[in-house]
């Protein structure tokens, strides 16, 4: 009876491990992201619509992906459901929709102009900082998101948040999209600033001899 017990044992770790694996995959937290990540085409759809209708629900689809960026990572601390998974995609659901968004409201001109060299900035940063990550990751260093970044990411939020309501909220405040912008500059120099720390941090390493 032992042996048979000690026999059956080991067939329950791999069920065990594909159980875990598959509540990690399904847990409210991953959910969350993966609802920022179907978000973008959905965002991108809504500048197809006439009308002040595409306006309001793309700028509050993106404000619903930025209330699940903050509850995501929220509540994978608090329920102590990080995962591997969670933090892979988080970062790459938040520049999808920011990318998404920048380019889009450069092709209905809403960025346009000098205005587009912010969008530029910002855009350029964030492949410049994944690919920074990707390479120091490599090396075992992890590179913190300093308290300037925070406040860069969130006033891009808020700029977006005002582009996308443009023309529409035009009508409504006079200054809707001219506050966007000017949002906008300020994100795109506080980019400027984080995006040398990370570049600084990248170089360091690099000229080190630590790679190959």
């Amino acid at each position: 009876m032992d042996q048979k017990v000690s026999e059956a044992e080991p067939n329950q770790g791999p069920q065990d491990a594909a159980k875990k694996a598959r509540a990690r995959l399904a847990s409210l937290p991953n959910l969350l992201t993966y609802g920022r990540i179907v978000a973008v085409p959905a965002l991108v759809a809504c500048f197809f619509l006439p009308g002040d209708i595409g306006n309001w629900l793309a700028m509050w689809i993106f404000i619903a992906a930025g209330v699940t960026d903050f509850l995501d990572g929220y509540l994978a601390r608090a329920w102590e459901q990080q995962s591997a998974l969670g933090r892979m995609l988080d970062p790459i659901a938040d520049k999808l929709i920011v990318a998404a968004s920048l380019m889009m409201l450069a092709a209905d001109q809403t960025i346009a102009g000098w205005s587009l060299w912010a969008g530029i900035i910002i855009l350029s940063r964030e492949i410049l900082v994944s690919g920074l990550r990707e390479f120091l990751g490599s090396l075992a260093v992890s590179v913190p998101v300093s308290t300037l970044a925070k406040w860069k990411t969130t006033v891009q939020m808020v700029a977006i948040g005002f582009l996308l309501a443009g023309p529409a909220g035009d009508k409504i405040f006079a200054y809707t999209t001219l506050t966007g912008l000017i949002l906008l500059w300020i994100a795109a120099i506080l980019t400027l600033y984080t995006g040398y720390d990370y570049l600084r941090a990248g170089l360091r390493h690099a000229m080190s001899g630590k790679a190959d």
